[in-house]
């Protein structure tokens, strides 16, 4: 008895430490790409006066979001030389008339403490608009971190030291201009690839050796790589790596880089963003339509095994879909949500189109110009990350929204469009989020 006690125990033991395990949050969007968050035993809702925040650490400007991978978080920032300002960013986008001097710099700390271990910097000026820093959330597999900058500059580093492995300067090796608005598709491990959206001639995605950077295949032209992330989706039983640049949605062989279909688009601004999301064997496409709705804002899209597409249903601004600026969109199960341009939660079917309902709760209540959400599954309810430093718990549901708890953990101090704040995409792992701004890392408890 005694014996079978202490077995039960153990298995007891094994059964907590299992289930208690924290799951990673290696790349954008978290394990799958697809913003799901799998951890158990999440609170149901906030604390009276909040999370805990077990720590914050000072650090410089971007809007990259951070990956957590073994007891490590990594997130990417821009530090000015000393003397240099950042230009006055205006309502409409313009390059400065020469480059802002600067580092960018890779950053390692300790999901436990905040403990800084590791920086690899570079010097880096900035060509761009909006140059607080580096927008690509860094790329972790492996005992590997992929860190790309801005201005196409792409780093592969041990993740338990930041020595650097090999790395990629994407202007130098490509001719790849940067976009006005900087690199900003996170990297994609597929296998022994990294791909990457690089721009150039025959250029506008390569995929290069994890381990030692060495060009596997490129393909596709476009005056404007745009700044969609890659993504791999099985569509008609077949992989397909989907590229989506400023002229065309392009499905591809991963392993070679040869087209299986494309379909012409004509973007405003180049502002290919939001990346496609897959429902069956169709792709749900969003974006800005431009001040007048008169260029390509997406809506669904059906790959044929033939190499055609057929157009199930076109966004229409205030009947179908939705117009998302940068904030990708959710499916779960016959229904889409997402954020249409002035920060308003939207729920459409996903099989015609049609707005179910908008909110403008989850933004705050007013419209304003590109307002974004970051939206984060967690079972039966939903992790909202706004633009105003609020961390919210809801439920969506095709019959509305239903707001659960708020608390606010950051100060938005990034200006876009005459207001200040917060463009970085959450991460979720450790039963933890992990949030920053343009001065501080912070780490929110979000255990039972």
């Amino acid at each position: 008895m005694r014996r079978f006690q202490s077995l039960s125990a153990l298995a007891i033991l094994l059964f907590i430490t299992t289930t208690a395990s924290a799951s990673d949050w290696p790349q954008y969007m978290g394990p799958n790409r697809d913003g799901v968050w799998p951890e158990i035993g999440i609170v149901e809702k906030f604390p009276e006066g909040g999370p805990k925040v077990r720590w914050r650490v000072p650090i410089k400007a971007g809007y990259t979001g951070p990956s957590v991978v073994g007891g490590k978080v990594f997130v990417m920032d821009r530090e000015l030389a000393e003397g240099a300002k950042n230009h006055d960013e205006k309502l409409f986008p313009h390059r400065p008339g020469s480059g802002i001097p600067g580092k960018e710099r890779v950053l390692c700390f300790s999901t436990s403490d905040g403990k800084q271990l590791w920086k690899h910097e570079y010097d880096c000026a900035y060509t761009v608009s909006y140059p607080d820093g580096p927008r690509c959330t860094p790329t972790v597999h492996d005992g590997l971190v992929y860190a790309l900058g801005t201005e196409g500059n792409l780093h592969c580093l041990k993740a338990d030291t930041g020595k650097v492995v090999w790395q990629k300067d994407f202007a130098k090796d490509y001719g790849a201009k940067s976009p006005i608005w900087g690199h900003s598709a996170h990297p994609l491990v597929d296998g022994k690839k990294l791909i990457c959206v690089v721009g150039g001639e025959g250029s506008v995605v390569v995929a290069f050796d994890k381990d030692n950077g060495k060009e596997l295949w490129k393909a596709l032209t476009a005056k404007e790589q745009g700044y969609c992330m890659p993504m791999i989706y099985e569509i008609n039983g077949r992989r397909q790596l989907i590229i989506w640049h400023a002229e065309s949605i392009n499905g591809l062989d991963p392993e070679n880089g040869n087209v299986y279909w494309t379909v012409e688009t004509k973007m405003y601004m180049g502002m290919a963003i939001s990346a496609p999301r897959v429902s069956g064997n169709q792709l749900f496409v969003t974006a800005f339509g431009g001040q007048g709705g008169n260029m390509y804002s997406g809506g669904l899209l059906r790959p044929e095994p033939d190499g055609n597409t057929t157009t199930v249903w076109k966004s229409e601004r205030k009947k179908l879909g939705f117009e998302s600026v940068f904030s990708t969109p959710q499916i779960d199960g016959d229904y889409i949500y997402g954020v249409d341009n002035p920060g308003t939660l939207t729920c459409v079917k996903a099989e015609t189109g049609e707005r179910l309902w908008q909110s403008l709760d989850a933004h705050g209540g007013k419209k304003e110009g590109s307002a974004e959400l970051f939206l984060v599954k967690n079972g039966d309810r939903w992790f909202i990350a706004n633009e105003k430093g609020d961390l919210i718990i809801a439920k969506l549901s095709p019959s509305g929204y239903e707001e659960i708890s708020r608390a606010h953990l950051l100060e938005p101090d990034s200006t876009a469009f005459g207001r200040k704040v917060v463009w970085s995409h959450p991460a979720f792992a450790e039963k933890c989020a992990f949030m920053r701004n343009n001065q501080e890392l912070i780490c929110v408890e979000l255990g039972k």
